[in-house]
């Protein structure tokens, strides 16, 4: 693998800790701003909000633009707007500076994946994926449990402070690595949009929001849920995250290793384990013991179906992935922004924390359902209209 591909991982992990983090800190982040912690969680959405709208609207704006340069540039907003939310006391200016980072987060990220996958052939394209996307993993183990521990002992504006100076840091290493000057071939705004005519396409993206919704309405409550319903102390709470992190890696690398060639058996695999575990984590939300097993579980079949959700995308998108790859990404962001709300609905009408793994549960269900047409789909006989589709890109 080029060592940018490593580079693009180490940034997206940066990166990352901060779209995770908060899942650890909205008890301290609720008690400071003095909201409930239904509301703090909204933050989490304010992010997903930013990365739905910023993935397609600036791969459309930069795709002529030198990536190395565009990349950076995302990486300096990324770090002030980091800066202004750890000063601020207001919580509606941290809502802002949290859609803002995410707004250019999702920009980096729909480069990197572009860039990424152009720079590997294709038969090993699942591989780098799981490297760029495992950034995000390690954010899991290392960056959300370490954010938590510095937030309940520092307070969580340490931790904004701490996420600021790491992506400034990887501004080194793209700056570095990444190949500079414009792309070689120009991508053409028309072809790219004539792409996105596709019904397998969107089929693939509402896969990706399902399953990420399945996963993230858990996910977003999973501290606060720690505490209240399972009754575990507060001082583990770092530590049972970073088991949710240990199974994401594995189940990323497990899923990169065989979305090229098995793609859809993959999600399959990877939607039914989130499926299970989901009701799992709803029947013994009381339990210290099953939750904690539980929660690695679900980082490892969430994570799974990671590189083939974009794989696919990737490859139906043809010779003009640049806008398919990044409505992607803004398809994980639909599913992170419903998850948590639902999660929120179900939380301030008084249904428990337990509620959210019935929630995700429901969502895997979705996901297979979409699996099923989209497979379906897959293996009809081709008809005039279907090759007139496939023929557009």
């Amino acid at each position: 693998m080029p060592t940018a591909i490593y580079v693009l991982g180490l940034s997206i992990f940066a990166q990352g800790t901060s779209e995770l983090m908060l899942a650890g800190l909205l008890p301290e982040l609720a008690a400071d701003l003095g909201v409930s912690i239904p509301r703090a969680g909204l933050l989490i959405s304010g992010f997903a909000l930013g990365m739905l709208v910023g993935a397609p609207l600036l791969a459309v704006l930069t795709l002529r633009w030198p990536r190395r340069d565009t990349m950076l540039a995302f990486l300096a907003i990324f770090v002030a707007a980091h800066v202004v939310g750890a000063l601020t006391s207001d919580y509606w200016v941290l809502f802002a500076t949290r859609v803002v980072s995410a707004f250019v987060y999702a920009g980096f990220w729909a480069l990197a994946a572009t860039t990424a996958l152009s720079l590997v052939a294709p038969e090993l394209r699942g591989r780098a994926m799981s490297i760029v996307a495992g950034g995000l993993t390690v954010a899991t183990i290392v960056g959300l449990p370490a954010g938590t521990v510095i937030g309940q002992h520092l307070g969580w504006r340490a931790a904004f402070w701490a996420v600021a100076g790491l992506s400034a840091l990887t501004m080194i290493g793209v700056f570095a690595k990444i190949p500079g000057g414009r792309p070689t071939t120009a991508p053409a705004l028309r072809r790219e949009l004539r792409v996105m005519a596709n019904p397998r396409l969107w089929l693939s993206y509402t896969a990706t929001a399902l399953s990420t919704g399945s996963v993230f309405v858990t996910f977003a409550y999973l501290g606060a849920m720690l505490i209240d319903t399972t009754g575990v102390p507060a001082a583990t709470v770092p530590a049972i995250l970073a088991l949710y992190g240990v199974g994401g890696l594995i189940g990323i690398a497990l899923g990169g290793r065989h979305a090229d060639a098995h793609p859809f058996r993959t999600l399959y695999i990877g939607a039914t384990g989130m499926t299970i575990v989901a009701a799992a984590i709803a029947l013994t939300a009381d339990s210290p013991a099953p939750v904690i097993v539980l929660v690695a579980l679900l980082g490892a079949f969430g994570f799974a179906t990671n590189p083939a959700l974009n794989t696919r995308v990737f490859t139906l998108a043809g010779t003009a992935p640049t806008l398919a790859t990044a409505t992607n990404f803004s398809a994980f962001n639909v599913g992170i922004t419903i998850g948590p709300w639902l999660g929120g609905l179900a939380i301030s009408a008084g249904l428990g924390y337990a509620s959210i793994g019935w929630i995700g549960a429901t969502l895997g269900l979705a996901m297979l359902a979409t699996l099923g047409f989209a497979q379906y789909l897959e293996t009809r006989p081709a008809t005039p209209t279907r090759e007139l589709v496939e023929a557009v890109h």
